[in-house]
């Protein structure tokens, strides 16, 4: 039974998206965390402690407010947002991740989806540390270092940046139903606001939460006006990838048309002037379908704009599938 298992699981992780894999990492790295735990329980007895285990082993996975940890220990930068030891924890983040990463990888591209999460969660390291040394009073009374784990602020940097692109997106809730994605993008901040305000133990990771926030909006924000942030490491990942395959295969990976979000406002002049070329041509067009004479990412910037004035829901069967088609390139 365990060899079936792992066989599904590398199954899943060979031919899922971004998404699945990120997911299969978090749960893989959440397990390994807590058969440790049980193995140290075992081998020490009932004195084993969370105390224990910390000092022992989550503490070289956790961003830490020490710099002088942070610079002899750089890999926690990273590993600290594929790590949780609670099971509440790694449920509800990858219960909106899986949610809200399926919505961005749709309608920005596979490629974007673990550069906006490794992003995010490093711009909520960042706000952790500053938190930590600057305001926390716990770690000014000179009461020692704390720590982060967990993917929170690279899930809502996810859960911001399909938010801002898809507002209206219709997301059906337990319990709830329908909701707009764009009123639960604005619940959850305003909950970690409410929780910040109250003065709630977990203030320094709250305030990774937000920095996941800023970064989804300044990142969809510029994104619309042609600058992403992602695209070094797009490059860097392709880089890879190309020498993986080429060492393994001696060639590297055929590379398909680039997914990219354009400035509307480029879209609306560039469909003015094909109008007004075709007046004076005499040409009728009226009777051609709507994408017909359109380049593969006239036709993507076409149907994102339709997605931010009428939402991903108004999408025809066709646009739905050429989006998702897009996204694996």
């Amino acid at each position: 039974m365990l060899r079936s298992i792992w066989e599904d699981l590398k199954r899943e992780f060979s031919y899922g998206n971004a998404v699945t894999r990120i997911i299969l990492v978090n749960v893989g790295v959440f397990v390994l965390i807590n058969l440790w735990n049980i193995g140290l329980f075992l081998y020490r007895g009932v004195g084993s402690n969370e105390d224990f285990f910390y000092t022992n082993v989550l503490k070289y996975l956790s961003m830490s407010s020490d710099w002088k940890f942070v610079l002899l220990h750089p890999w926690v930068l990273i590993t600290h947002m594929f790590s949780h030891f609670y099971f509440r924890h790694i449920l509800w983040n990858l219960l909106f991740y899986q949610m809200c990463g399926r919505i961005m990888g749709d309608l920005l591209g596979n490629k974007r989806v673990l550069p906006i999460y490794l992003l995010g969660g490093l711009v909520g390291a960042l706000f952790f540390f500053i938190f930590e040394n600057f305001l926390d009073p716990v770690v000014l009374a000179g009461r020692g270092p704390t720590s982060a784990l967990g993917a929170s602020a690279a899930v809502m940097a996810t859960v911001v940046v399909s938010g801002v692109v898809a507002p209206d997106y219709i997301v059906r809730l337990l319990f709830i139903g329908d909701v707009k994605l764009k009123f639960i993008v604005i619940t959850l901040i305003f909950v970690d606001l409410t929780f910040i305000a109250m003065g709630d133990g977990n203030s320094g990771g709250l305030f990774a939460h937000l920095g996941g926030d800023v970064f989804g909006f300044v990142y969809a924000w510029q994104l619309r006006k042609g600058n992403d942030f992602a695209f070094p490491f797009i490059r860097f990942f392709d880089w890879i990838n190309a020498t993986l395959s080429k060492w393994k295969n001696g060639t590297p990976p055929p590379r398909g048309p680039k997914v990219a979000y354009k400035n509307p406002k480029v879209r609306e002049k560039t469909t003015a002037g094909r109008q007004d070329s075709s007046k004076r041509t005499g040409a009728n067009t009226s009777t051609q379908p709507k994408y017909d004479n359109m380049s593969h990412q006239e036709q993507l910037d076409a149907i994102l704009d339709k997605i931010k004035q009428h939402g991903y829901e108004n999408l025809s069967t066709e646009e739905k599938e050429f989006l998702f088609n897009a996204s694996k390139k």
